[in-house]
């Protein structure tokens, strides 16, 4: 049954019973989450979650390379390579997390406003 039928069927009742109030269960009803409603992001909120993930990984840029790991070599010239360089995906993910943290913690307290 949906939503909308049972605050139908609720309306038709309200003409037959006294006992409990009617208006009040409909209003819950009302306002209760569709349960099938699709929390989708706009434009404007993943451009700001990816700015803010681009500003942070930017500030925190000496985290993100595993030092240990980095191979180098001397080439002609005597021209130091970085032959290769492993991010260190737990510290990334860590900034990435912290920002999406954020976010979800201003949703809340928005929805909490409401």
């Amino acid at each position: 049954m949906k939503k909308v039928e049972l605050v139908a069927q609720l309306e038709a009742a309200k003409a037959l019973s006294s006992q409990v109030d009617i208006d009040k269960v409909i209003a819950l009803i009302n306002g209760l989450d569709d349960v099938n409603t699709v929390t989708k992001l706009s434009e404007e909120l993943i451009n700001e979650i990816s700015n803010e993930i681009e500003r942070v990984l930017e500030y925190n840029c000496d985290d993100l390379v595993n030092k240990d790991d980095v191979e180098f070599s001397i080439n002609y010239g005597n021209v130091i390579e970085v032959d290769s360089a492993q991010i260190d995906v737990y510290e990334t993910m860590s900034h990435i997390n912290a920002v999406l943290q954020q976010f979800e913690l201003e949703n809340k307290e928005e929805d909490e406003d409401k």
